[in-house]
């Protein structure tokens, strides 16, 4: 059940640098690693409401329901589009700055959290992706749904650290060019404008 193919496929999806990683990014360049370990916390745990949906069937439900999509969808666009604005803003929540307070990690965690909660395509997402790792039988597949679901997000939760660490590394040598900061600052609201901009192209 838990095959190499899984794993490396996971690894792919989780590799692959989306709103989660870039969350985890700014944090971690921002307010250093205990922040990173944070938003990591949140965006792990932001994917347990898609992975139930799509080990109740619910996946299916909000997939046909042009509604619901839409709501959850609009939902985020507009939660990317305020993150966007806090990275610009200069006491804002994911500016990088040398003189900015650290938030709690409470905070950092709910924020990296609803990230993934407000994409409905991540429900779709997950839907697609676990049942082709299933062993067939109908009496475990719940059981092997909730297994898979629990090692993608660990496996989710060492990437984003480890990219987290990264961004902290490399936060005491950005924090003294004030140019520097200024352009990951627009970077950051580019990216999550135009990630908000994705979002909201999507169908269900």
């Amino acid at each position: 059940m838990i095959s190499l193919q899984f794993v490396l496929t996971a690894l792919v999806v989780v590799l692959a640098p989306g709103t989660g990683v870039i969350y985890t990014l700014a944090l971690g360049l921002g307010q250093g690693p205990r922040a990173a370990l944070w938003a990591a916390v949140g965006c792990t745990f932001g994917i347990v409401p898609h992975l139930a949906a799509a080990t109740l069937g619910l996946a299916a439900v909000l997939h046909t329901s042009a509604l619901l999509f839409s709501v959850v969808k609009w939902a985020g666009v507009a939660y990317l589009l305020y993150l966007a604005w806090q990275s610009l803003k200069q006491d804002g929540a994911l500016s990088v700055s040398a003189s900015k307070s650290h938030d709690s990690g409470w905070q950092i965690a709910r924020r990296g959290a609803l990230i993934n909660i407000l994409n409905p395509k991540l429900s779709i997402f997950f839907l697609a992706l676990l049942p082709p790792f299933l062993s067939g039988n109908a009496a475990s597949a719940t059981a092997e749904m909730a297994l898979l679901g629990a090692v993608f997000m660990a496996m989710t939760f060492a990437v984003f650290v480890l990219y987290g660490v990264f961004a902290a590394a490399a936060r005491r040598r950005l924090l003294g060019s004030t140019r520097v900061m200024t352009w990951l600052n627009r970077s950051f609201a580019a990216i999550f404008a135009a990630l908000a901009g994705r979002l909201a192209f999507e169908r269900a």
